[in-house]
């Protein structure tokens, strides 16, 4: 599969962030194409440029040594979509202050369908220990701009529970902008696993992960196809999920003589104080084995919040429960505004 081919195409004509929906509740949404750019000149701000102009000068090995230093990270692979087959799991080192992607909608990086592509925990001493409260601390600040992400695949991963077929998080800040995540995967099964595109443990203060003008297409996982998290909160914003599934089986908890699963299409939340804004997205033909086809959002003391506005979300079946069509929610408020649920 020509990974960066596709991310360019797909950002272009599907699941480029999605207009507001009217109040009408008009049947289409329309689709904006990212801005054309190029590598050269977003690497002029960056601390590290990878590649000399060529694709064959942007490497796995030129990319992990890169988020390992950590700064700014910029890319020079000359003028056409390049995409960067990863041999390894870049991880970042948590001394780093800030570690930016910006692909310039020029580069993806492929796991291959073999391996996670993208890596950070503050609670990993073997990316260095550097506080005494790892589950809190405010730094590393991981940004991927620009981005396209294929074929991650955090199957069989084990630390803090595993998920995260591109991007695992625990602890820092994360923030996702202009990105794009084709097939993504993670476990088939487990009750509380999830995250086939992004898995993220902890922030710093609780703030919300930021996901912004981005696309999520062909997840698959046990939960949360796309979007993961435990105790963590979500800010989505003009962003498309497409034909996710959460394939499990059994839910959460477990039924006997299953193994967990299956809830979430595109998103699943569980947690205690977690709240969930959806702005100007979209959500289409994403599916749940057991709840929430889109959503699936559980606050365990019913102090979360859901919000949903200028929102679509239509065609997400839920196999087994659902609160709204597509939406399971266990918590304090929702609030759906000028939105299309169905």
């Amino acid at each position: 599969m020509r990974a960066g081919v596709l991310v360019a195409a797909v950002v272009a004509a599907v699941v480029a962030p999605a207009a507001p929906v009217p109040a009408s509740g008009l049947d289409t949404v329309a689709a904006r194409p990212a801005p054309p750019a190029s590598t050269k000149a977003a690497s002029r701000a960056a601390d590290t440029v990878i590649g000399n102009g060529t694709p064959a000068s942007c490497t796995s090995r030129a990319v992990v040594r890169a988020v390992a230093a950590g700064g700014r990270i910029g890319f020079d692979c000359g003028p056409h979509p390049v995409t960067i087959a990863m041999k390894k799991t870049a991880k970042v080192v948590n001394t780093s202050t800030k570690v930016v992607l910006d692909g310039a909608h020029m580069v993806t990086l492929s796991g291959l369908g073999e391996r996670r592509i993208l890596y950070m925990n503050t609670c990993d001493r073997a990316q260095v220990w550097t506080t005494s409260h790892c589950n809190d601390q405010a730094r590393p600040k991981l940004v991927v701009r620009r981005m396209g992400f294929e074929d991650g695949n955090a199957t069989g991963e084990t630390t803090d529970g595993g998920g995260g077929g591109a991007i695992f998080v625990r602890g820092g800040r994360l923030t996702i902008l202009d990105s794009m995540f084709v097939g993504s995967r993670c476990d088939k099964t487990g009750s509380d696993l999830g995250g086939g595109a992004v898995r993220v443990l902890d922030q710093h203060r609780d703030r919300p992960v930021l996901v912004r003008g981005t696309g999520f297409v062909g997840g698959r996982c046990s939960n949360g196809a796309a979007l993961s998290s435990i105790g963590v909160s979500w800010r989505v914003v003009g962003s498309t999920f497409v034909d996710n599934r959460a394939i499990g089986r059994g839910a959460n908890p477990s039924r006997p003589g299953t193994p967990g699963g299956g809830s979430g299409g595109a998103i699943y939340m569980d947690g205690n104080a977690i709240h969930l804004t959806v702005e100007d997205s979209s959500m289409s033909g994403n599916l749940a084995r057991e709840g929430g086809g889109a959503i699936f959002f559980v606050s365990n003391d019913r102090t979360g919040t859901l919000t949903i506005d200028g929102s679509r979300l239509t065609d997400n079946p839920s196999d087994g429960f659902e609160t709204l069509p597509g939406i399971f929610f266990l918590g304090a408020t929702r609030t759906i505004t000028d939105s299309v649920v169905r």
